[in-house]
């Protein structure tokens, strides 16, 4: 495993439950900024055996990014939604359930 690969697992271990973060929100905090397609291609190569908070990485536009209705997005709906995260026709709202949404709220007032 590389050592781009090891950052990415590591920033999404460290999303809380309950909370949710974008594939580009990812790669920063792995200082691979811009890099949101690599975040995607490392879920895709999880180490067998690992165990990974993936369903709480999502679009920046706070969707799920599996097709609507198959097995991954039924998946990951179900375990947002078992960890109190708000799933609406595929999408959370970030300015909630985001990883960033308390800061949000301390800045700007942002209604949680």
């Amino acid at each position: 495993m590389n050592d781009a690969h090891v950052r990415i697992f590591a920033a999404i271990a460290a999303i809380p439950r309950g909370r949710v973060a974008s594939y580009g929100a990812i790669a920063a905090r792995a200082g691979l900024p811009g890099r949101a397609r690599l975040v995607g291609r490392a879920l895709g190569e999880v180490p067998e055996g690992m165990e990974l908070p993936w369903f709480r990485v999502i679009r920046s536009n706070g969707q799920i990014a599996f097709p609507a209705g198959s097995r991954g997005f039924k998946e990951q709906s179900r375990r947002l939604k078992a960890e109190g995260v708000e799933v609406k026709n595929g999408r959370v709202p970030l300015a909630t359930f985001g990883l960033d949404a308390d800061l949000d709220r301390a800045l700007w007032g942002m209604p949680g």
